[in-house]
């Protein structure tokens, strides 16, 4: 089949599952993206679960990849869909045009066949993986500012605890860097990658802004890759609710309704968030926490920025600066009011999984 050997060839190119879904459904139609759901399930159906990667799973599980029909692909889908051959003919001509348009990216995972499981360096901890979605979840869904802060800083303190524990248990292995894609909302893209990049910077991680795309690449250690995007997701759900109230009271046409003014409020959101992290880091270490003030942990970490630091100059050979302009001071003022808010957490103290 002609479009299993496009998706195989993108494999190829650098690109994942979720990936080819989400560029597929802000591209196309809503019926070119379900078809190109089953075509990657087809695409990587033949592979032993033991040769795929965790993350290429999950990936898979997330846009519902599988194989649920018998016999040839084109005919289950149009009666699954109830559309006519011709239809499904149609679609599926689109869809091959359009991947074989697509440009390489760089390869951030193994191919289906080409891992052992036991090579594969594990990410956050499940029990922490859990309270911290849980923590943040609760942030997200609160209407108080001061118990949302509070929550947020708890999940904040414990993935940085976590990762830091982390360092020092794998202190003896090599120091390696991953790489992740982070796909975010095309509306006000650039001003949202900027929190994404701030708060990579606080987990000791860098990020590149795919602005055709609407993906932010991020280079660092698995867990802290792991913690950047669950505090970027989480802080993201925080600012738009708070942009949101704010304009939900003006009438329609005033300024607090208008792009520039939202434009503005996201900036100013990354900025001060950039600024109470940077300011959280800087902050004294307690001689009685046993992990921060011990002194094996910063020839780790140097050792972690250099992995990292390397993987991105191989990756990104060509990058540039984005600048935005801000054309609301009411805007401005007001995401930097409702950063001060948010929930990034500022504790230092001891946690587990537990």
């Amino acid at each position: 089949m002609e479009l299993v050997k496009a998706v195989d060839a993108l494999w190829q190119r650098g690109w994942l599952p979720y990936d080819l879904r989400e560029i597929v459904s802000r591209s196309l139609d809503e019926s070119a993206a379900s078809l190109a759901v089953d075509v990657i399930a087809l695409s990587c159906s033949p592979h032993a679960a033991a040769t795929v990667h965790p993350r290429w799973q999950r990936q898979l599980d997330e846009i519902g990849a599988s194989v649920w029909w018998e016999g040839p692909l084109l005919e289950a889908w149009a009666t699954r869909h109830i559309e006519t051959r011709a239809y499904a003919n149609r679609t599926a001509a689109d869809l091959l045009k359009f991947l074989g348009r697509l440009p390489s990216l760089p390869h951030i995972l193994p191919l289906p066949g080409d891992v052992l499981m036991s090579a594969v360096r594990a990410g956050l901890d499940p029990k922490v993986l859990n309270r911290v979605r849980g923590l943040l979840a609760k942030a997200e869904s609160t209407a108080f500012p001061e118990e949302a802060e509070a929550l947020s800083a708890k999940a904040q303190e414990l993935m940085n605890r976590h990762a830091l524990e982390r360092a020092m248990l794998d202190a003896d292995l090599p120091a390696e860097a991953t790489s992740r894609r982070m796909w975010l909302d095309k509306s006000y893209f650039k001003e949202k990658s900027q929190l994404v990049h701030v708060v990579s910077e606080a987990f000791r991680s860098r990020a590149v802004a795919y602005d055709a795309f609407g993906f932010v690449a991020l280079v660092g250690d698995e867990v802290d890759l792991e913690s950047v995007e669950l505090l970027s997701t989480s802080l993201l759900v925080q600012a738009t609710r708070a942009m949101v109230a704010i304009g939900g009271p003006a009438g329609k046409g005033s300024e607090a309704r208008s792009r520039p003014f939202r434009k503005a409020f996201l900036v100013a959101y990354a900025s001060r968030i950039g600024e109470r992290l940077e300011a959280m880091a800087a902050a004294p270490v307690s001689p009685d926490d046993p992990i921060a003030s011990d002194e094996r942990l910063l020839p780790v970490l140097a050792d972690r920025k250099q992995a990292v630091d390397t993987l991105f100059e191989q990756m990104f050979t060509r990058t540039r600066t984005s600048r935005v302009t801000v054309r609301s001071a009411a805007g401005w003022g007001a995401g930097r009011a409702a950063a001060d808010r948010a929930d990034i957490g500022t504790g230092r103290s001891a946690v587990t999984s537990g």
